[in-house]
C-alpha cells in the first residue's frame, strides 16, 4: 500500500504535520474517503498522544512523531505491535521529511513552530500544502525564496488564499491589481470597545460560521487571524501591501476575490466548509469528486459586504502596519500574539489588552530590516519573553 514502482507513486503520499489538530483531523477525513489516492504516509501531533494513537492505528503511516517527550513511551507503548516507526521532536521530523516516498507535505501545525519543519520539507523538495499560515507571516521572503530555489510549490489551503488561488488559475498572464480577503467578522461583528472590554474567553469561541481550534478561533474574534492572512497573501502572490484589502462578508460564502487590471473580478463561492480547499491542495490540479454539502442560492438570497472596522479591532491595523514595516516585524507581531491569546484563553488578560500588548511589543523589540532564519528565531524568542512579562505587568 503507498509503495512506489519504477519511480512512480501508485498513490499520493501525505506528511500531515498536526494531525491532532481541526485542519489534520478534517485532512484524515479527505484521505478516509478517498484511499485509492492518499496515502497517510506521516502524521504528527504536539502533545495529544491518545488522538495521534487512534490515527495511528487507524490509517497504518509510515511515522508518526510526537513532539513532547513526556509522551513518547506512552505512543511508543500503543504501536509497538505495529510496523510503524514512533519519531520524537523537531529534528527527527525534519530527517523523516527527506524520505523519498512523501510528495505532498500538509502543514497544519499551528503558530511559529511550523517554521522549522516546513523550510526542511522545502529543503527536501517537497511540494507544500500550506495551511500554518505563521510560516508566511514570520518568514515569508525566506520560505518563498526556498520554495523557487528547490522548485516547490506552495499550495494554499486557508479558505481565502485557496480562494485567490483558484481564481488565479489560467490568469498567469494578466496582472493583479488588487485582491480581497473576505472575513465573516467574527462573533462581534458591529460591536464597540466598550462591548469588547467585558467578553469572555467562552464568547469568543463562539465563531458564527467556522469550527476550528482554540488559537484561530480567537484570533477570528479579534481579527488577527485576518490581519496574518493578509501578510501571508502578500508572499504568495507576490503582491505589494497596496494591492491587498479586506472585506467583511458575514455570509462566508464569497471566501475571495481578486480584482484584475481591467476592473473585471473572480470570486471562488461555496459553503465553509475547510474540507474542501484541503481536498484542492491535496489533489491538485486536478479536481476530484466528493460528498461535501452544496450550496444553494435559495438559502442564501442576500450576500452582504461591508468595509472592516481597523479602529475597534486594532490587531487588523497592527498586522498591516508590521506588513508595511517590514523585516522582523511580521514575526513580532506573531510570538506577540501566540502568547497573548494564550493568556487570554487562561483568563489571565482581557480581549482589549492583547492588542495593547502586541503593540507594546511592536515598539520595543529591535527592528531588523533584513533578517536572517537565525534573526527571526531570536525575534520569536525574545518578542515572548516581553510579551510574558507586559502580561505579569498588567495585572
Amino acid at each position: 500500500m503507498g509503495k512506489y514502482l519504477n519511480n512512480e507513486f501508485a498513490i499520493k503520499n501525505i506528511a500531515i504535520l498536526g494531525s491532532t489538530g481541526s485542519i489534520g483531523t478534517q485532512a484524515l477525513e479527505v484521505i478516509r474517503q478517498n484511499p485509492d489516492r492518499f496515502r497517510a504516509f506521516l502524521l504528527t501531533a504536539n502533545s495529544n498522544a491518545g488522538l495521534l494513537i487512534k490515527q495511528a492505528l487507524e490509517f497504518n503511516p509510515e511515522f508518526v512523531v510526537i513532539a513532547e517527550q513526556s509522551k513518547l513511551e506512552e505512543v511508543k507503548s500503543a504501536l509497538r505491535n505495529t510496523e510503524i516507526k514512533v519519531l520524537w521532536g523537531t529534528d527527527e521530523l525534519c530527517v523523516a521529511l527527506e524520505r523519498p516516498e512523501i510528495s505532498l507535505v500538509l502543514t497544519a501545525m499551528v503558530g511559529f513552530a511550523g517554521l522549522i519543519p516546513t523550510l526542511a520539507a522545502i529543503r527536501a523538495g517537497k511540494d507544500i500544502a500550506l495551511a500554518n499560515k505563521e510560516t508566511l507571516v514570520v518568514a515569508g521572503e525566506l520560505v518563498t525564496s526556498l520554495a523557487k530555489e528547490h522548485g516547490v510549490k506552495i499550495l494554499p489551503v486557508d479558505s481565502e488564499h485557496s480562494a485567490i488561488f483558484q481564481c488565479l488559475a489560467g490568469e498567469g498572464q494578466n496582472p493583479i491589481e488588487k485582491i480581497y480577503l473576505t472575513a465573516s467578522g467574527g462573533p462581534f461583528r458591529g460591536k464597540d470597545r466598550d462591548y469588547l472590554s467585558s467578553i469572555t474567553r467562552n464568547e469568543a469561541l463562539k465563531h458564527p460560521n467556522w469550527v476550528m481550534g482554540e488559537k484561530i478561533t480567537i484570533d477570528s474574534a479579534s481579527l488577527m487571524n485576518k490581519g496574518l492572512e493578509v501578510i501571508e497573501a502578500k508572499w504568495l502572490f507576490d503582491l505589494d501591501v497596496s494591492q491587498i484589502d479586506v472585506i467583511v462578508h458575514p455570509q462566508s460564502i464569497v471566501h475571495s476575490l481578486v480584482q484584475f487590471r481591467d476592473g473585471s473580478m473572480k470570486a471562488q463561492m461555496g459553503l465553509p466548509d475547510m474540507k474542501l480547499p484541503i481536498q484542492y491542495a491535496l489533489a491538485y490540479p486536478e479536481r476530484i469528486e466528493n460528498t461535501f454539502p452544496r450550496f444553494n442560492f435559495a438559502e442564501f438570497p442576500n450576500l452582504s459586504f461591508e468595509q472592516a472596522d481597523k479602529k475597534t479591532f486594532r490587531n487588523l491595523a497592527l498586522a498591516f502596519d508590521a506588513l508595511n514595516t517590514g523585516g522582523n516585524m511580521p514575526c513580532v507581531i506573531n510570538a506577540a500574539n501566540e502568547v497573548v491569546v494564550a493568556e487570554f484563553l487562561k483568563d489571565r488578560i482581557g480581549f482589549l489588552k492583547m492588542s495593547d500588548i502586541i503593540e507594546q511589543c511592536m515598539s520595543e523589540i529591535t527592528f531588523i530590516s533584513d533578517p536572517t532564519l537565525d534573526d527571526y528565531i531570536e525575534s520569536d524568542r525574545i518578542t515572548r519573553i516581553l510579551a510574558g512579562e507586559l502580561v505579569t505587568n498588567s495585572k
